[in-house]
């Protein structure tokens, strides 16, 4: 894996760039001794480090501006960072670049019941959305595994969804406003409380865009009422092929739960013996379906989910009792990545989407794959939307065991390109899936998608090397085509 290769006149400049960022960000906002910026070298993809140049931590949006503006001027780098929980290297530092954290921006602005929304700064966690409208009966609804740290702006970053957006979306789907600041320091404001904005897009385009074309300073969030009844069912079964088979079923039938996940049986070991929610250890899937709304549709329902999974072989079958019980249930799968920590040195937790029906045969095909390159892997994934979440084993001390990591996940992605899937379902390309985008996407396709960019960033200083495996330069990209020593349209005059 290559990154950009660093500008050595900007790093001769640092001197000169800390004290324009020093002039903007007064105190302890910029960050330059070495052993403090230890704190920014990697991300959740922990494979990977490099120091940043410089970090800065503004408090305002005009800092901000101000900060891209001064470092566009100065042709540097930056890398937006929220809470570093990224697992695709997306918040990876560069050499030449600095680290913009956005930790600062941590205030829940207002909430509008009346409008069922809330704005908040990107810097505040997923989690404490939900928690600051609970009392109310409210929540927001996109839940990552790492809700507890993951921050919103990083969110719309990588466009997460959680355990819960197989009814409930991502990230998108629950998104109604962003403030932004493009590099030249320009402030935007994108969408707001109304359903639906104007014109392009562009809040679609931000979503999900991974800092490649700005940097979100405020969000505009969804809030959803609280179901009145919300009950899960625990089903184990045999095989990993059957669990499959009855996922595909239940979505088959119509139904579609609020949430439904699956774990293998090293998952189900892991996880049991880390927060002992009471998983069955005698099965070689385990299936979490939970059913929200009326209590007699969720009774309805439950039937139904219990009849389909006898149906497809499972041979046990738990059914929530109390809230708690339910928060159990869902304890263990949410503590799966952790959990598996316990059992392995270190693991590459890989993010690819598959069609539902193809959930056997890539199943099987992992387990091939694991045979083959003779590591480990545990499957934890949001069975319901086909995305999948392998964890695979390795040692990083042993000599060539995180190539052979890496390796095995990019079969496992083009597996998942293989079958009609996709390379990401929630964590983003970043530098991780960055050199397997051809396999999904030909030259005119990644070329189509630098033009974005080059809209928003024409120098392409924010986060490269990041998702695209060759960054063209914008004006290369902006160049006429001729075919047969002929322009388009040659009779149309040109300016």
């Amino acid at each position: 894996m290559q990154m950009p290769e660093p500008d050595r006149q900007v790093i001769a400049a640092k001197a000169d760039i800390v004290a324009a960022l020093r002039a903007i960000v007064p105190g302890e906002g910029v960050i330059v001794d070495e052993d403090e910026l230890r704190a920014y070298e990697t991300d959740g993809l922990t494979a990977y480090r490099q120091l940043p140049l410089i970090v800065v931590l503004p408090e305002t949006t005009a800092q901000v501006s101000q900060v891209l503006k001064a470092c566009q001027a100065r042709g540097v780098k930056v890398v937006p960072r929220g809470a570093g929980t990224s697992l695709s290297g997306g918040a990876l530092p560069l050499a030449d670049g600095i680290i913009l954290g956005l930790g600062k921006f941590n205030r829940v602005l207002e909430i509008d019941f009346d409008n069922r929304c809330a704005v908040v700064q990107p810097g505040v966690t997923n989690l404490a959305i939900s928690k600051a409208v609970e009392a109310e009966g409210f929540y927001y609804a996109p839940d990552p595994s790492s809700q507890i740290a993951c921050t919103i702006g990083g969110n719309v970053a990588e466009n997460s969804g959680g355990v819960h957006c197989l009814k409930y979306g991502l990230t998108t789907n629950n998104l109604l406003g962003l403030e932004m600041v493009l590099m030249d320091g320009t402030i935007l404001r994108l969408g707001g409380k109304h359903l639906d904005a104007e014109g392009y897009d562009l809040l679609g385009i931000m979503t999900g865009s991974e800092g490649l074309l700005g940097v979100v300073t405020e969000v505009t969030v969804r809030l959803l009422k609280k179901p009145e009844t919300a009950r899960a069912l625990l089903l184990g079964f045999p095989t990993n092929e059957q669990a499959g088979d009855a996922v595909a079923a239940i979505i088959a039938h119509g139904i579609i739960p609020g949430g439904m996940e699956m774990m293998d049986k090293l998952a189900i070991h892991a996880a049991e013996d880390f927060v002992h929610a009471g998983y069955p250890r005698d099965v070689e899937a385990l299936l979490i379906v939970e059913l929200d709304g009326p209590q007699a549709e969720v009774d309805y329902l439950i039937g139904e989910v219990s009849r389909i999974c006898d149906d497809k072989g499972a041979v046990t079958s738990r059914i929530s009792e109390s809230e708690e019980e339910r928060m159990t249930f869902w304890a263990g799968r949410k503590a799966a990545f952790p959990a598996v920590g316990r059992i392995s040195p270190d693991y590459y937790c890989m993010d690819g989407t598959i069609p539902r029906a193809q959930l056997p045969l890539v199943l099987k095909r992992m387990r091939e794959l694991s045979e083959h390159y003779g590591l480990g892997v545990a499957n934890v994934f949001h069975a319901g939307d086909g995305n999948l979440h392998p964890l695979i084993l390795y040692d990083a001390n042993k000599p060539g065991e995180l190539e052979k990591a890496e390796d095995f996940g990019s079969d496992i992605l083009r597996l998942c390109v293989e079958v009609g899937g996709v390379l990401t379902g929630e964590h983003g390309v970043g530098v991780e899936k960055r050199d397997l985008m051809g396999t999904m996407f030909n030259e005119i396709d990644l070329k189509q998608q630098q033009r974005v960019k080059c809209a928003f960033d024409p120098d392409a200083l924010l986060n490269p090397g990041k998702v695209f495996p060759q960054l063209h330069r914008c004006a290369e990209l902006g160049r006429m085509h001729i075919s047969g020593g002929r322009l388009p349209f040659p009779d149309l005059p040109r300016f």
